[in-house]
C-alpha cells in the first residue's frame, strides 16, 4: 500500500500562495493516480486536483482551474500542489490520496490517505 505524508500548509493572506507537497513511499506508483481533496469544517470533502504519475495527466476541479497547479517530481516520489490567488473559501484540511489507475473524482475510490495539511486563508 501507498503511505502518504503532506506538508506546506499554513496561513496565508487573501490572495498569497501556498505549495503544498506530498511524499508518497511504499510502492511503484507508476499505475497511479495522486489526488487532493479538502475539506472544511462542516463542509463535505472535496477533490481538488489529481495526477496520473505515469502519464502526467491532469484534472482540476472547477474552482482549482486557472489558480492552482498539480504536478510531480518523480525523483522525489513527489506531488505537489500550487496554490495561487488563495481566498478565504479555500481555507481547509488538504489531504492527498492515491488510487490505482486514473484520477477519479470520488473519494472513496482512493485506498491510501495522508494524514491531512491545514491551510487557512485571512480576509
Amino acid at each position: 500500500q501507498v503511505q502518504l505524508v503532506e506538508s506546506g500548509g499554513g496561513l496565508v493572506q487573501a490572495g498569497g500562495s501556498l505549495r503544498l507537497s506530498c511524499a508518497a513511499s511504499g510502492r511503484t506508483f507508476s499505475n497511479y493516480a495522486i489526488s487532493w481533496f479538502r475539506q472544511a469544517p462542516g463542509k463535505e470533502r472535496e477533490f481538488v486536483s489529481g495526477i496520473r504519475w505515469n502519464t502526467g495527466a491532469t484534472v482540476y476541479e472547477e474552482f482549482a482551474q486557472g489558480r492552482f497547479t498539480i504536478s510531480r517530481d518523480n525523483a522525489k516520489n513527489t506531488v505537489y500542489l500550487q496554490m495561487n490567488s488563495l481566498k478565504p473559501e479555500d481555507t481547509a484540511v488538504y489531504y492527498c490520496a492515491a488510487a490505482a489507475g486514473r484520477v477519479v473524482l470520488t473519494s472513496t475510490q482512493y485506498e491510501s490517505w495522508g494524514q491531512g495539511t491545514q491551510v487557512t486563508v485571512s480576509s
